[in-house]
């Protein structure tokens, strides 16, 4: 089911299995998604990483996200454009900024449990009935149950990753934080830059961080630089040279140092690694 207008919104609702889960990879420009396994399990390769969803899982990608390849059963698929909804410009009505989009933590995936899974039945369903209408009060209806579905997410991703250990404006300085950093970390590498954006110290960074977990300010900007580079030597034509000038190396030889630091071999070995996959 679709939903579009002359204003250039859009919104799907897809009922994906293994005759029409191609149709993940068809994504336009500002497009969010997010994918609810509902089968017992689902295989999707993302920017070459495999991610492994049981029942009831959910995954969150922006445009950004390169998906290589899926393996499911059944899952649902909601997808959605800025000019529906925005989620940086509704930041105060869904919270979801810097936590199930545009985070430089990683992937994130969210695990309903059974006292969850009614209320994300229920809004499915919901959600399906509006996608049959044809009033005027449509899309209005369908982003409130798109919020509605964001929130529930954000609700449980906040319990799981001990954000709820935190005051509110505790929890959204670590969403700018993130949120700053895939904004950024192509041009800024230090803590310190991203501090002086959000008014604190970076102790007081780090102190935040070490409540929810054991990885530091820095090690979450090093780990979104490697998923560039990565990205940028498995997907491109670029020279090494030229990776490492965008994301903000004056020289390879640094570059390669950090890129070798971090993954074990350095970028070029890394490309001819994977360049022997592919053939």
């Amino acid at each position: 089911m679709i939903f579009k207008n002359e204003s250039k919104e859009t919104l799907s609702l897809i009922e994906l299995n293994k005759e029409n889960s191609d149709i993940v990879f068809e994504i336009c420009e500002t497009d969010m998604t997010f994918i609810w396994n509902t089968g017992a399990q689902m295989t999707i390769k993302i920017d070459k990483v495999p991610y492994q969803l049981s029942h009831n899982q959910i995954i969150f990608l922006t445009e950004f996200h390169k998906i290589d390849c899926i393996d499911l059963t059944s899952a649902r698929m909601v997808r959605f454009n800025q000019p529906f909804y925005c989620i940086i410009n509704h930041d105060n009505e869904v919270g979801s900024k810097g936590l199930l989009f545009f985070g430089a933590t990683g992937v994130p995936i969210v695990s309903i449990d059974e006292s969850m899974a009614r209320d994300f039945e229920i809004s499915w369903e919901i959600f399906c009935a509006e996608m049959r209408q044809t009033d005027i009060l449509q899309r209005d209806m369908l982003q409130t149950m798109l919020k509605r579905m964001l929130i529930l997410s954000v609700r449980v991703l906040r319990k799981s990753s001990n954000l709820h250990k935190l005051e509110k404006s505790q929890a959204d300085i670590i969403r700018e934080f993130n949120y700053l950093v895939e904004g950024h970390f192509s041009k800024h590498h230090d803590v310190a830059f991203y501090a002086s954006k959000l008014n604190k110290s970076p102790k007081t960074l780090s102190n935040l961080f070490s409540v929810i977990s054991e990885r530091a300010p820095l090690n979450i900007i090093h780990d979104r630089i490697m998923v560039h580079a990565r990205r940028q030597i498995n997907y491109t034509n670029l020279s090494i040279k030229e990776i490492a000038y965008e994301l903000g190396y004056e020289d390879i030889q640094t570059f390669s140092r950090f890129f070798k630091n971090k993954e074990g071999i350095s970028p070029i070995q890394y490309r001819e690694k994977f360049s022997q996959l592919q053939n």
